[in-house]
């Protein structure tokens, strides 16, 4: 078995961090079995040299190499890529096409990005990794292959599989063995290494000097983030090799070159804050509105009661529990300067010997009237009668009627469109 630093050496994999030899180390075990391996990490690592070690190193090495961008296939079109369609199966099929799985035959197909994988493509992937069978697309007849799987992603497969986008059974089918590559933040001591190899490379092609970084230079170069890794990294030293006059770079002139600087910190983004935050602050909105359309009903009844049956201690009695319902107390002590003029003025009935209240004063009391006992309780009546009432109160300005209910302008306008107002 040939060691971590000769194959790193023969496949040109610079640096010495240890989690990318421990990547490496774990390739160079696998490779001998028929195990499927996933391989992880952010886009620009070099994901892609993985399968190669595994390919090579395998008795498959023989075989043919494919290769497959599953992001970069056509969704309607990745089933026939992958496993071949016979002749009439679709539009444009003018003839038998042999797929991936089959020319791949004996040898290692390698599906990057295989996080975008459509659903109906996932099941068929995952019979052949459980029985080695596939079926053409248009065909009936079943095929068998004998295709060693490597694939790789860059996104979080977990939540792929939380949000039902990425079958948990196939998951499970292709990890068999995790490989995870480093971000190249993660490996400080191999990033001048790296940077300084590519600048060689890139005045060997265009026939010029060597670029050379000062100290400050250097530390500009491991302090930055790399969010897009070595595929940034290699960019930027072929834009400083072809670009720049002078061969020793400054830490000011590496600066021009390195995009959104300041902004390149680590940060912390939720992803929970999603489109459910307006419908419960709706919710808890109608469920206020409805409490206090339940206190203002048991309200007019105690009114309407005290003005049918007068003000006797018996009657305010029988409606203490009523009372402390309505202003959290018994009647004896509710403190005057938590109720407001209106309520004031509900409660002090005037009294005539306890004798009922006349037509007058009944008619003064308009508001305490025969209440419907079943009142509607639908959101989109009530949502109607906020609507109405905000706009007769603002003289049909949209603007400031959607400030007072809380929502956006554009929002109201739709509320006015599908209520006909």
């Amino acid at each position: 078995m040939e060691s971590v630093q000769a194959i790193k050496q023969r496949f040109g994999i610079i640096g010495d961090d240890p989690k990318l030899n421990r990547a490496v180390e774990k390739a160079i075990q696998v490779a001998p079995t028929d195990i499927s391996v996933l391989v992880t990490g952010e886009s620009g690592v070099g994901k892609e040299s993985i399968p190669k070690i595994i390919h090579a190193l395998s008795h498959r090495k023989h075989g043919k190499y494919i290769a497959v961008n599953c992001g970069a296939i056509p969704e309607g079109t990745i089933d026939s890529e992958l496993f071949g369609h016979e002749k009439g199966a679709f539009t444009g099929a003018t003839q038998t096409r042999s797929g991936y799985f089959e020319v791949a035959d004996g040898g290692t197909i390698f599906l990057d990005e295989v996080g975008e994988l459509p659903l109906p493509t996932q099941v068929r992937l995952l019979r052949v990794l459980e029985n080695g069978e596939f079926i053409k697309v248009g065909s009936s007849k079943v095929q068998k292959t004998d295709v060693r799987i490597v694939a790789a992603t860059n996104i979080n497969m977990f939540e792929n599989i939380k949000k039902d986008k990425f079958r948990e059974d196939l998951y499970y089918r292709l990890s068999t063995v995790e490989i995870a590559l480093p971000p190249l933040r993660e490996r400080k001591g191999d990033i001048h290494l790296l940077f300084r190899k590519f600048a060689s490379d890139f005045g060997l092609k265009y026939k010029m000097p060597t670029i050379k970084l000062d100290d400050d230079a250097v530390d500009l170069l491991l302090k930055y983030r790399w969010g897009g890794n070595i595929r940034q990294l290699r960019n930027i030293a072929e834009q400083v090799s072809v670009l720049e006059q002078k061969r020793n770079i400054s830490a000011e002139e590496l600066r021009q070159y390195l995009p959104d600087i300041g902004s390149n910190l680590p940060a912390v983004i939720s992803d929970k804050k999603k489109e459910g935050d307006f419908s419960n602050e709706r919710e808890i909105l109608y469920k206020v509105l409805f409490d206090m359309k339940s206190d203002l009903n048991d309200l007019k009844k105690l009114t309407l009661k005290l003005m049918q049956e007068g003000d006797s201690q018996q009657v305010q009695d029988e409606n203490e529990g009523l009372i402390e319902k309505i202003y959290g107390s018994s009647g004896d002590d509710i403190d005057e300067a938590d109720i407001d003029e209106d309520e004031l003025n509900v409660l002090q009935i005037p009294q005539q010997n306890s004798s009922s209240p006349s037509q007058e004063e009944k008619d003064k009391y308009y508001f305490a009237e025969e209440i419907e006992e079943e009142e509607t309780l639908s959101l989109q009546d009530k949502e109607l009668e906020l609507i109405k009432k905000s706009l007769e109160r603002h003289s049909g300005k949209r603007k400031a009627a959607a400030e007072e209910l809380g929502i956006s302008e554009r929002t109201l306008y739709r509320k006015i469109k599908q209520y006909n107002l």
